[in-house]
Formats: C-alpha cells, structure tokens, sequence
C-alpha cells in the first residue's frame, strides 16, 4: 500500500497494528510449532532406537550369560550315559534361573533331560521348527510338554565335533522386562520378540507367525543371534502434540503482545513523519513568483516536498493534513523552517536582495504559544536584510484563534509581510479582509482554472479582484497553467502571477539558474 494511501487512512491505524500483531503471532505459532514437533520427531526416535537398544542389550547378555556359563560346558557330554550327567543336568537348570529344561542331544535324538532324566525322542519331535544344522538356533516354541500353554525360548546349541548333537534348553520368556523400559513412552503401544517366522507379541500370550505383525514402528536385529525386536506406536505421542500447540499458543501470544507494543511506539501514527525529518528525507522546492507587467521573477514560495526512501514522492496535501491530524504540523513547520534557511544561505549569493520568500503556515502553529519564538529563532538563523518574508495563512486560521489580529500585528513588526492563502474558499472572506491587515490576496487555483468556462466561478474572482483594488492589496493567482488565464488575469489587475506556465518548483541549484537567466 503506498504511504499516501496509508496516512489517509491512519484512522484505522489500531485495527492495523492489531491484524500486523495477530499475523505475526500466528505465523511465529506455526513456526514454533514447525520446529518444536521436529525437534521433538528427532528425540523420540532416538529414544525409540535407545529403547531397543537397551532391550536387545539385556536379552543378549541374558543368552550370552545363559550359554557361557550354563549351557555350553555341557557339549562335551552328549556323547555320554544319561546317568553320569543327569544330577549335573538337574543342578544347572535349577540355579540358572528362567530355565524350563535343558536336553542332551546325541545324533538327533535327544537323550537326556534335567526334567526327566533318561529318555529317547527325536529332536524334531520336541521342537519341529529348530534348526540342528546351526551353530545356535532361536525359535518360539507356543508351550513344552510340562507347560504347555506358556510360550517358551527354544535354545540350540550345536557340539562341532558331531553332525547332529549338541545342547537343547526352553527358556521362560516374557516381553514384561522391556514393556517396563518403555513403559515412560506413552506413544509405544506394543512389542514383539521376532524370532525367524514366529513372534510373542505385548498384546497376546500366545505365539503367532510374524505375517500376522502389523507394521512396526521399529525394529532392531539381535547380534549373534536370530531374533529381533519391534516396537509399535507412533512417534509422537498426544500429549507431544498436546504440549508443543499449548506452549506455541502461550507463546504466540506473547509474540503477538510484543509486537502490538513494539509497532504501537515503532510505527505508531505519524512515526513515519518524525523518521522522515531525522532521516533527511524531506527536501524544499521553490516556485517562482513573477510580476504581472513583465513577468519577471520577483520571489518565490518555499513547498516542503517529502520522498520516501521506498514509496516515492508523498503528495503535500496528504502529509500536510495527515500532521495537522496527529499534532505533528508544528514539528514539520520547525523542520520547513530549518530546511529553508539552509538554502537562503546558498541562495543569497545569486537572488537578489529583498527578493519574496514565501511559507505557509498552519493555523495550528499560530495559535501554538511557542510560535513567537519559533519565528525569531528561525529569523536569526537568515540571511541578514536580504529577503522580504511573506507567511501565507488560510483563513482557517482567522475562525480558530481570536486573537489573530494582535499577532498579525506582531509579525508586522517583525517586517514579516502577511497573505491571506486560498482566498474564498473558507469562512466569511470579506469579514476577515476588512478586519485584518493583509498585505497580499492568494487567488485560489480552483478559481484560476475557472477561466474560460461557464463555471460560476469567474464572476466570482471577477469580484475578488475588483475588491482587492479597491483595498490597494497586492494579488498573487496561483495555479496558472495557460497563456489564455495569464491574459485574463493581467487585464484585471492582477500584481502579481504564479503556476506551471513560469515555471514548475525547483530545487535550490535549478532555482538558481533559473534567476540567472532571467536577470542576465
């Protein structure tokens, strides 16, 4: 939206700065929240892969243990009577602890239990889906002859020295141990010890074939050892989801507080206006003032024109009035007032002396206390007796301070030459003309642009010139644009003309040049 449209519409400035606040509160909300459940993604899953790590960790240990300590030392005796091992066989299975039985295994068949002692039955009978033809084989057995409801580790263990004997052992097994590691995890559901084609599953106590699995969140693969466990869930649990939107909404409302703060003192109304004047971004453009009988330059009005570094030109009209709206005229006249005597240094050298100066003036900083002292302060800082000064002042500034006529006085005597600007435009012209002291009559451009036409409005300044005369005040028409208006206005005594046709506003250096030609 460019700054001309945005200071005209500054009365909606609050309803601005609350959508600017909610907007950034709302984007930081989804930003935080973004991150925040990415970063917690990242946690968990390493926690996830934390938490097989330590299941996979303790079970191994438990079989590495179980095998090294208990099991293996009994391969040399598969190829020995039942009755010299048996006692060793019972001892062992007893102390081991989570042991069921351990078995010998001669040639296939196995031949000796710590349960039973002595017996002979086919390996394969016992336990179909083990594997005699590897070193060490895991599977999951649904049940053992003695519990045979209860899901069981069957453990092989193959003697090197012998195709098809070794040591045979069913393990108690139970995923409670490492549902209590996750059980801090909300988000995981379920478990499963995988083992070749079967798996024990958190959710029911019988063994199932692992096609029968839903899809894993996670898994991990024993080392050494045939088995696997998954995890089951969702990465992230509600009370993540829960915790992260809680926490960006507090969050965001801070957010969304600091930023109405920051743009209420920041980019509060005319704050733009008050960057300007710190940041040299206004600048005075002169406009010519000639005499009517030969269009000479005799002066020149100073505008305060203002370029914004990223909008561009700002129409005067707009940051004019939209100052006066936010008690910032003053400040900006004070600022013209600077601006203007930076240049009448540089200009001295070439404009005559006694050349007019011309500013308008607003009604507010007339009836400001500290105006006096402005204008005199701003005086000292001038060319000494080079310029006549004229204020231009509407007559809005007549309707607001009753004392005007005292300070029009005062001005006076500060050899400061008065105008009224826009004549007829405003309040009760004709009252104003006979009560105060002017020294020049400003035709509007809207009067002068009426020329020509049937407009009602060329009896009207035909009216406004003959009572200047007859007042023996000094008239300035601005606004001329056509050799046809100039005429016009020069046959009825207009003193004094100004507009594009003489010359458009220039800058201080273009200013110069232009006196030059003109007075060569």
């Amino acid at each position: 939206m460019p700054l001309s449209g945005a200071l005209r519409r500054h009365a909606t400035y609050p309803r601005r700065i609350a959508w600017s606040s909610a907007i950034a509160g709302g984007l930081f909300f989804l930003l935080f929240a973004a991150l925040s459940l990415h970063q917690t993604w990242q946690k968990r899953e390493r926690q996830h892969q934390q938490l097989l790590e330590n299941s996979r960790t303790a079970l191994q240990q438990t079989l590495s243990s179980l095998i090294n300590s208990t099991l293996s030392p009994l391969l040399p005796f598969t190829h020995t009577a039942c009755s010299t091992i048996n006692r060793e066989l019972t001892s062992r299975a007893a102390f081991a602890g989570n042991l069921r039985a351990i078995l010998l295994v001669n040639e296939g068949n196995a031949f000796c239990s710590s349960a039973t002692g002595s017996f002979n039955l086919p390996l394969n009978v016992i336990a179909p889906l083990s594997d005699m033809s590897r070193d060490i084989d895991l599977q999951l057995m649904p049940g053992t002859p003695l519990q045979p409801n209860k899901p069981a580790l069957a453990l092989w263990i193959k003697n090197s020295g012998s195709l098809q004997s070794g040591v045979f052992a069913t393990l108690n097994i139970t995923l409670a141990p490492y549902q209590l590691l996750a059980s801090g995890h909300p988000e995981i559901t379920g478990m499963a010890l995988v083992a070749q084609r079967s798996a024990l599953t958190s959710w029911q106590s019988v063994v199932i074939q692992n096609k029968n699995l839903p899809m894993p969140l996670h898994r991990q693969a024993m080392t050494g050892y045939p088995l696997q466990f998954v995890l089951y869930g969702s990465t992230l649990a509600f009370s993540d989801y829960q915790n992260v939107l809680l926490s960006g909404l507090l969050l965001s409302l801070l957010v969304s507080g600091a930023c109405w703060l920051l743009l209420s003192v920041y980019q509060r109304p005319g704050k733009e206006l008050i960057r300007g004047m710190k940041r040299g971004e206004f600048h005075v453009e002169y406009q010519p003032l000639v005499t009517s009988h030969d269009g000479q330059p005799y002066g020149m009005e100073a505008l305060l024109r203002w370029t914004h570094p990223t909008k561009g030109p700002i129409p005067p009209d707009v940051f004019i009035h939209y100052a006066e709206a936010q008690n910032l005229i003053i400040p900006l006249t004070r600022h013209l007032f600077q601006l203007v005597s930076r240049d009448a240094h540089l200009l001295c050298h070439t404009i005559p002396r006694h050349a007019c100066l011309s500013l308008n003036i607003s009604p507010l900083h007339l009836a400001d206390s500290g105006f006096r002292q402005d204008v005199l302060r701003w005086l000292d800082t001038m060319p000494a007796d080079h310029f006549t000064y004229v204020f231009e002042i509407t007559e809005r500034a007549m309707v607001r301070d009753e004392n005007v006529g005292e300070l029009f006085d005062w001005l006076h005597k500060q050899q400061i030459h008065i105008a009224i600007d826009d004549f007829g435009t405003g309040h009760s012209a004709l009252i104003y003309l006979e009560r105060y002291d002017f020294d020049y009559l400003k035709i509007d451009r809207g009067f002068v642009q009426s020329i020509g036409t049937d407009s009602l409005a060329s009896p009207v300044l035909d009216t406004v010139l003959q009572l200047a005369k007859k007042l023996n005040l000094k008239s300035v028409a601005e606004g001329v644009e056509t050799g046809e208006q100039a005429a016009w206005l020069i046959n009825r005594g207009v003193t004094h003309l100004q507009g594009y046709i003489f010359s458009r506003p220039l800058r201080p250096e273009t200013l110069i040049d232009y006196f030059r030609r003109h007075n060569a």
